[in-house]
Order: C-alpha cells, then sequence, then structure tokens
C-alpha cells in the first residue's frame, strides 16, 4: 500500500507539474507550482488508506442493533463495510487540509510570528515543523469526528439477509435501521 501511494503521489506531482510548466508562462507557472504538493498527499493518503481497509468490503462488518447487539452473529455487511472505508478515506483526505493550508497561513497572518521570522530566518524550519504538528493534532481528530464512528444503515439498503429481521426486544418489530462501526 505505501509503494502504491508513494507512486500515485509522484504521477500527480510530476503530471501537474509538468502541466503546469507547458500551460503557464514560467512566473505563473512559479506560482502554481506550490500548490501541487496538495493533490498529491491527498491522493497518497486516501489511497494508502483505502488499500490497507479494502480487505473489509470483501469480508464485510456486522451489523449491530441500538443496543450494539449483532442482529445476525456470524454474518456481515459487505455494503456497510464499502461504506465505512469510503468515509474514512474520505476523512484521510480531508485530513491534508488543515496540515497544508493552516501553518503558512498563521505564519503570515499572526504579526508576532511574521516579525520573528523575518527578523530570524533559522527559526522558520523550526516554527513550521511545530505549526505543522499543533495543526496534524487538530485535524486529525477533527477529520476522524468528521463521520461518527458508529455508522447507519436502513435495513432496505443493506443486503437482503437483513431485510426481515425483527427485534424480539421490541415486540418483534421490524428494525428499520442498523450500525456498524466504520472504524478509523
Amino acid at each position: 500500500s505505501y509503494a502504491a501511494a508513494v507512486g500515485s503521489a509522484l504521477a500527480v506531482a510530476f503530471g501537474l507539474a509538468t502541466l503546469i510548466q507547458r500551460r503557464y508562462s514560467p512566473a505563473q507557472a512559479k506560482n502554481l507550482l506550490k500548490w501541487v504538493a496538495f493533490p498529491s498527499a491527498v491522493v497518497a493518503s486516501s489511497l494508502n488508506c483505502y488499500i490497507v481497509r479494502s480487505p473489509e468490503i470483501d469480508s464485510g462488518v456486522p451489523l449491530v442493533n441500538s443496543n450494539g447487539d449483532d442482529v445476525l452473529p456470524n454474518e456481515t455487511s459487505k455494503i456497510a463495510a464499502e461504506r465505512g472505508v469510503n468515509s474514512t478515506t474520505l476523512s484521510r483526505a480531508l485530513l491534508q487540509a488543515p496540515v497544508y493550508f493552516l501553518p503558512p497561513v498563521l505564519m503570515g497572518a499572526i504579526p508576532l510570528v511574521k516579525n520573528a521570522l523575518l527578523r530570524n530566518p533559522a527559526m522558520r524550519v523550526p516554527v513550521t515543523t511545530y505549526l505543522l504538528l499543533v495543526c496534524f493534532g487538530i485535524g486529525l481528530p477533527a477529520s476522524v469526528a468528521i463521520f461518527p464512528q458508529m455508522g447507519e444503515i436502513k435495513v432496505e439498503d443493506a443486503e437482503e439477509k437483513y431485510h426481515k429481521l425483527q427485534d424480539e426486544k421490541n415486540g418483534g418489530k421490524p428494525y428499520e435501521v442498523l450500525f456498524y462501526n466504520k472504524g478509523l
């Protein structure tokens, strides 16, 4: 998965860089090339997450009721697994935004930081590293929280084996919604 992620990121980076250099003047290209790392990072992190988690789609995940009880023991839903993997992959793509965009904004927008870096350029790398770590520390929980840990799936959207299940603890009423753990 790592090799595929790195390879895809390099392909995106080189492809975009080549496109930009061919299509724009050198001055415009110089300004645009600094943005190439963002889509490369998005592709790499998303693809890595998808490759690592994709076996779950083949094996499926158990569906549970609102009490967390397995509704069909030893059975799994591939549809719910795909939703969980896709939402996790999307959250990894979104994680790149605060890590990529916030440090330069903070370094340029906060006068104290901006002036300190102008007076002492050697501090640029440690300050950038610190801000990257802080932004990652804030961005990771935020991106994971975008999708709830326990995903919901309507019974009619799940496999047919779940369609006619009844909740014995609720007077034999048919289930309308079931839940699955989307994973991290």
